[in-house]
């Protein structure tokens, strides 16, 4: 399956994908549902693609599928997608396995992707190529890029392993700041605004294809266990609601047609899958480790 996979991928090109995503908006809502209330479907910065194509895919898949408009809803920060979906504002978001272990006792996980055979992922150490680094310590004193206070990848994981040393990232680094995305790390890393920063690995992946000069001026100094994928959530109290179980039943079924492969080809992923909160208990074990230490 995996050989298949890595063939259609081949097979389906940018070109190809924003051909789809350009004729699907004409056909995704039939005329009896263009005029109910959007579904509202936040999009934090988990997500590398931030180009049109996407968006116009990923909705036309969604709409599709749910017989509904959607709105897809964007902001800066995860603490902002998190506060519209725990205000009941949004219908559902996808967020990071970090505030989703915070909120657990209010959020139902409806879907996570599977890449590379796992619904799992690491957080990257990345550092300027030009001083090579192997580990954590090495990295001791250095302007340090985070990605979000509430990132588990861009944030959580590096707060842990300093914190198991006794350290916080105001002792051991000279200075950090946060870039609001994945790929602005690698970017501050890569352009020598920071020495060093705390990244998705998956994020690493994608653009060592579609921007390799960035990877190449940099280099992953180490990476993380393995942890449980940013899900998509919605509130529990609504888990029942149809609107909800449909995008679940959307995403999970994505590789079930054309549009969907088109998708899922462009965020190179092997498909989405129900999980369960188990998924993310490490999650919540490293949380609770650095708020013991706080």
């Amino acid at each position: 399956m995996a050989g298949q996979r890595d063939a259609r991928r081949h097979l389906v090109g940018r070109r190809a994908v924003v051909a789809a995503a350009a004729a699907l908006p004409l056909l995704s809502i039939s005329r009896a549902h263009a005029t109910e209330a959007p579904i509202k479907f936040a999009l934090t910065p988990v997500v590398l693609d931030s180009s049109e194509p996407f968006h116009t895919l990923f909705r036309s898949v969604l709409e599709r599928r749910l017989g509904r408009p959607v709105e897809l809803v964007q902001r800066r920060s995860y603490q902002e997608i998190t506060t519209l979906l725990l205000a009941g504002q949004i219908d559902a978001a996808w967020i990071c396995g970090y505030p989703y272990v915070q909120f657990a006792d209010r959020l139902t996980l409806l879907a996570a992707p599977v890449y590379k055979g796992r619904p799992l992922y690491q957080s990257y150490l990345v550092g300027s190529r030009d001083r090579p680094a192997a580990s954590l310590e090495e990295l001791r004193g250095d302007i340090h890029a985070f990605s979000d206070p509430d990132s588990n990848s861009g944030h959580l994981v590096t707060r842990y392993l300093l914190a198991v040393q006794g350290e916080t990232p105001a002792s051991f680094f000279r200075e950090t700041f946060f870039t609001y995305g994945h790929r602005n790390v690698v970017r501050a890393v890569a352009a020598g605004l920071a020495d060093s920063g705390s990244a998705e690995g998956y994020v690493w992946d994608v653009l060592s294809e579609i921007e390799p000069e960035l990877t190449e001026a940099c280099h992953v100094v180490s990476k993380s266990e393995w942890l449980g994928w940013p899900p998509i959530t919605a509130l529990s109290t609504r888990a029942d609601e149809p609107q909800i179980r449909g995008i679940a039943e959307a995403l999970i079924s994505l590789e079930d047609s054309e549009d969907g492969r088109a998708l899922l080809d462009l965020l190179r992923f092997d498909r989405f899958t129900a999980v369960a909160p188990d998924n993310y208990a490490r999650i919540a074990e490293l949380s609770r480790f650095v708020e013991s230490q706080a």
